[in-house]
């Protein structure tokens, strides 16, 4: 998984046709319960889906930008536009059911 930035935010965008973005921070729970789930997904879609973990404390503009509210906020990227939306934490089989309706 990468770390995304505010900075480089724009570009990963660009350099992934499917990215999906975790919005998290260190102090959320539930985005920690996720954490493991999402580097299972990562490793079983590698070269199909690409998934980025953007901290929202220290990437603050991004996270204003795309509205994000609560955390965990998961955004699925295709092409660089926004497809998919889930906030809060959900099981492997959820989130995978959700993402595969995009690939």
């Amino acid at each position: 998984m990468e770390i995304l930035k505010d900075k480089s935010f724009d570009e990963q965008l660009l350099n992934n046709d499917l990215l999906l973005v975790d919005f998290w921070a260190e102090w959320c729970g539930p985005c920690k319960m996720i954490a493991p789930i999402l580097e299972e997904i990562q490793r079983e879609k590698e070269g199909v889906l690409q998934i980025g973990k953007l901290d929202v404390d220290e990437n603050m503009e991004t996270a204003r930008r795309y509205e994000v509210m609560s955390i965990p906020t998961l955004i699925l990227f295709k092409k660089g536009e926004p497809v998919l939306r889930m906030v809060g934490a959900r099981s492997k089989s959820a989130l995978l059911r959700e993402i595969e309706a995009h690939l």
